[in-house]
């Protein structure tokens, strides 16, 4: 079917029915799909040998995992697009439009973890993180997460491959606190469920309307502590779901 006879089938239309196909169209359309990592073959046979190795993991397995990660949160961010009912020529009336700031008005970084039994500390991370920060980071507020969470000393801990993380003297440093970790593949986001975390707090927190970096701080650590246990907890549950998922994408990206 050509232009010509799609402008011939449209103009054959009632007003009623185009109306109909309008609304369905709209109904229907879909947002950006979300940003995902650029994976190399490396990458996803890592991920693939990592869920092929641990999917016959027990559950208690995974219970005893502590979760960790850092994430950038903005003060005006939330910057996803979305879709509004409006009339014409109504575009730019204040309840059709969102509010920025020149630069974004800024944004904090910040640490935290988790296991099925809850979230643990998050930290604000001030100036740029090295390795003896991140060391800090973790003597402050690691163990008495563990405590809190009564997870023992007998919890594996997950961190992602960042140099800081793998630095010698922090890989001293777990080896002295007698911390066993869990090896983990490089560019692997969609295996840490604390990344369904982080989206669930950045939506939690732009709802909070900060005004400044401080409410931001404010907020962000609030709604981290309102996280529930049972959607911690849901979220270890499913993580052979996970695994299953990455493997049937060969080490690719999947809807988690």
């Amino acid at each position: 079917m050509n232009c010509r006879d799609l402008q011939l089938r449209w103009e054959t239309l009632s007003i009623g029915q185009q109306s109909v196909v309008y609304c369905t169209n709209l109904a229907f359309m879909e947002e950006w799909p979300e940003r995902k990592p650029f994976l190399k073959d490396i990458h996803k046979k890592c991920c693939l040998k990592f869920a092929t190795s641990h999917l016959g993991d027990t559950p208690n397995m995974w219970k005893k995992v502590f979760w960790s990660d850092e994430t950038k949160i903005e003060l005006f961010g939330n910057n996803a697009k979305r879709y509004v009912w409006r009339k014409s020529n109504t575009a730019h009336h204040p309840e059709h439009t969102i509010p920025t700031v020149k630069h974004g008005g800024g944004s904090i970084m910040v640490w935290a973890c988790f296991s099925s039994a809850g979230t643990g500390k998050m930290v604000k991370i001030d100036g740029k993180m090295d390795g003896a920060k991140y060391r800090s980071i973790l003597e402050e507020n690691l163990m008495e997460s563990a405590k809190d969470l009564r997870l023992g000393r007998r919890f594996v801990f997950q961190q992602d491959n960042d140099p800081k993380h793998k630095a010698k003297s922090t890989m001293e440093w777990f080896k002295n606190e007698h911390i066993q970790m869990l090896e983990w593949p490089s560019q692997s986001p969609d295996l840490n469920p604390i990344e369904n975390l982080w989206k669930e707090l950045k939506t939690a927190v732009h709802k909070c309307s900060p005004s400044n970096l401080t409410e931001l701080e404010l907020f962000c650590k609030e709604e981290w502590e309102k996280m529930s246990v049972s959607r911690c907890a849901k979220l270890i549950e499913t993580y052979p779901k996970r695994l299953t998922a990455v493997i049937a994408s060969k080490g690719g990206a999947t809807k988690y």
